[in-house]
């Protein structure tokens, strides 16, 4: 049958003794598209590049350990099992990543990094949240390049050919699957058009833009995962593990957006968290802060009433008496 999308012959080159592969080089281009397209946002609701890229300095290493803790958990029989060199968890090289495991470490970086540098991690998380949509989507051609992660046998035209040495033991005899990687891209850029357009048109902050993209990215994530051949091992009976995770995240990213909406609705002024400006605001706590009032508004002011206090009247000069 006419196959649409055939598989690439190579999956990297050799320059001199360094050997690349072209699914790093997704990820690389993943990152730098998530980067540039959060910064440009960031920037439009009055942020600093380098407080942007201070939190991000963090929340990327820590996504790189979390997405192979992540992947070896759910992996362990390739990892302990007898004649396997348990020391291979290391070998990040040899592939094995899972993007749930780099989205919750990278936004523990990202909140550390928010500590450190005192803006709002929600602010960021509602900056970056397209970006890593689109960083997603242009990371799982490195899928397609390593002929990994697709789905079920079909005949359908866009089906995918895999080669026989990638094909998952007991399916040697197909020769086209379900493209869940092209289904996974396409889906990424669908949420990061949905929440432009959402954040764009209501205003949205204060962490919705964020828990939008969870329940979309989980619910697209479900399908994905259900069809896919080589799995996470089941643990819930006939729902796989990742499957699981993926409905739950869909669920807490909902209900989280609906009480956002409804607990703390608009967005906020300033992406910098309220400093105590004021001797009377010395035993306020800092999540206690009126943050729908920006700090130059704030400032503004306190100088005004400054000014009002100081008397204007010009000294009477004093009578000599002669």
């Amino acid at each position: 049958m006419p196959l649409f999308i055939p598989s690439p012959a190579i999956n990297g080159f050799d320059i001199g003794p360094l050997h690349i592969r072209f699914y790093a080089l997704c990820l690389i281009a993943g990152i730098a598209a998530a980067w540039w397209l959060g910064l440009r946002r960031w920037r439009a609701r009055g942020g600093e590049r380098d407080a942007f890229e201070t939190a991000l300095f963090f929340a990327i290493p820590f996504g790189i350990v979390g997405a192979r803790i992540y992947h070896v958990l759910t992996h362990l029989g390739d990892y302990f099992a007898p004649g396997i060199n348990p020391w291979s968890v290391f070998f990040i090289w040899e592939g094995g990543i899972a993007i749930f495991g780099a989205i919750s470490a990278g936004a523990l970086g990202a909140w550390v990094g928010c500590r450190f540098t005192g803006i709002r991690f929600s602010s960021l998380a509602d900056a970056l949240a397209p970006g890593i949509a689109l960083g997603q989507a242009i990371g799982r051609f490195g899928n397609w390049f390593n002929q990994e992660l697709y789905g079920m046998p079909t005949e359908l035209p866009w089906g995918l050919e895999i080669d026989p040495r990638y094909r998952v033991p007991g399916y040697g005899e197909y020769a086209t699957f379900h493209p869940t990687f092209a289904y996974e891209a396409i889906w990424n850029l669908v949420v990061m058009a949905v929440l432009l357009f959402i954040d764009r048109k209501f205003k949205l902050g204060r962490g919705k833009v964020i828990a939008a993209y969870v329940a979309l990215y989980g619910l697209g994530r479900i399908f994905t995962e259900g069809i896919r051949l080589d799995y996470s091992y089941d643990t819930f009976g006939p729902i796989r593990f990742n499957q699981a995770v993926a409905i739950l995240i869909c669920l807490a990213g909902t209900a989280l957006f609906v009480w956002l909406v409804k607990t703390k609705p608009g967005r906020e002024m300033s992406v910098s968290k309220l400093r105590r400006i004021a001797n009377n605001d010395a035993d306020m706590d800092e999540s206690e802060t009126d943050d729908r009032v920006s700090p130059g508004e704030r400032l503004a002011e306190e100088s005004s009433l400054d000014s009002e206090d100081v008397d204007s009247t010009p000294p009477r000069r004093a009578r000599l008496d002669p």
